[in-house]
């Protein structure tokens, strides 16, 4: 399989990685996320919720279905899936559903990942579906991207409080 050498993981995280920016513009958190079956590129995404006002709009879900509707199929057996993020639960599950082979991620998420940080839905066992899990491909780079946006979100938000409390004491 060519998504096995580190040089390509790397590659399509940083595929992953152009879509977690994109989300960040849009004011999502920036989670990028991309499906690759036999060296292709199936589909991209990014974190869709704030948008589309839609909780199950993360990037692994919108990816998974992009690539079951390119593909005509709902199994992804043979695809990889790269994310900037550890999946959570709910994505967690998808991925198991949907047949994907492989999950790539960046970084954990140490408060809700459902791949290896809190719970281990990929490769669990017990499932009808076990998924391989490469984690920390571009870790560094993943977790500065989310770092940064909460930083400026802070910023943006500190500065709204202080502007509705100056208005106030006039």
């Amino acid at each position: 399989m060519a998504e096995d050498n580190m040089h390509t993981h790397e590659e399509y995280m940083q595929l992953a990685l152009a879509e977690a920016r994109k989300a960040a513009e849009l004011g999502e958190i920036p989670i990028g996320a991309v499906l690759v079956c036999e060296g292709e590129v199936i589909a991209s995404a990014h974190n869709m919720r704030e948008t589309w006002q839609d909780g199950t709009a993360h990037a692994e879900i919108i990816v998974i279905q992009k690539a079951c509707k390119k593909l005509g199929r709902w199994r992804l057996s043979g695809c990889s899936l790269y994310v900037t993020v550890e999946p959570c639960p709910m994505c967690s599950g998808a991925i198991v559903n949907s047949r994907i082979d492989t999950v790539v991620y960046g970084c954990p998420d140490v408060k809700a990942g459902g791949a290896e940080s809190i719970f281990n839905i990929i490769t669990n066992p017990n499932l009808n579906h076990c998924a391989t899990v490469l984690s920390g491909v571009c870790e560094e780079e993943c977790a500065q991207v989310m770092k940064d946006f909460f930083k400026r979100r802070r910023a943006e938000n500190k500065a709204k409080k202080q502007q509705a409390q100056g208005c106030c004491e006039e």
